[in-house]
């Protein structure tokens, strides 16, 4: 007679893709709606993306949950400690504290920042659950990151972080180009990943503030 024994698990893959592309004036920031559980859609209408500060955008995967309960740890830790309206750079770092305090029960949240440096460039920072971090130009995390990132490395071939004297990270294209790009990435990411689907949100940063667009996706 075989033992039997009952597995739980405290986290859930609510699935879902995020892309980022920092370029020399801008950012966009992007995450699709669907949220599911196994072959489940819970809902079509969900948003992966929030604002931390006025230049500072997020966008995660995983259990949302747990995003939901690091979004709150990181918008009381950004106004009542610092009582003002932190940079995206000082935002990442805090995002990577953040994480690597909780690295022993690590949020099951893959995470994207997004936004403009103090010198109006923009910027991406790419995360692992606990807290490791890199500045990018471009960056994807989700279900569908795996069929986004070649594509991107394809047409934006950042310079390796490796290269001495380092190189600027900020993709080459124009703000309408990489939105461009972004739709085309989640229009082909949605053909061949279940969790990935019903709407593209996207925010878009620069000096001129943010505005938001939106996109239909396939809905099966």
């Amino acid at each position: 007679m075989t033992k039997q024994q009952a597995n739980w698990s405290p986290y859930d893959n609510n699935g879902g893709t995020c892309v980022a592309i920092a370029g020399a004036d801008y950012c966009v920031i992007a995450a699709d709606t669907r949220m599911s559980t196994g072959y489940n859609i819970l809902t079509r209408d969900y948003s992966k993306i929030i604002k931390l500060a006025d230049k500072c955008v997020l966008a995660s995967s995983g259990f949302q949950a747990d995003v939901r309960a690091l979004q709150k740890v990181l918008a009381a830790r950004h106004l009542h400690q610092h009582n003002k309206q932190m940079s995206c750079p000082a935002m990442g770092q805090l995002l990577s504290n953040t994480l690597y305090y909780k690295r022993f029960f690590p949020y099951y949240a893959f995470n994207v920042l997004g936004g403009l440096d103090s010198e109006g460039k923009g910027c991406v920072f790419t995360y692992d659950a606990v807290g490791s971090y890199e500045r990018v130009g471009y960056s994807s995390q989700g279900s569908g990151a795996t069929l986004i990132m070649p594509f991107l490395d394809n047409q934006l071939k950042s310079p390796s972080p490796l290269l001495l004297p380092a190189k600027d990270a900020v993709t080459p294209l124009s703000e309408s180009e990489a939105i461009d790009l972004v739709k085309t990435c989640f229009a082909s990411a949605t053909e061949r990943d279940i969790y990935t689907g019903d709407k593209l949100e996207m925010l878009i940063l620069n000096a001129d503030g943010v505005r938001r667009e939106e996109m239909d996706l396939r809905r099966d």
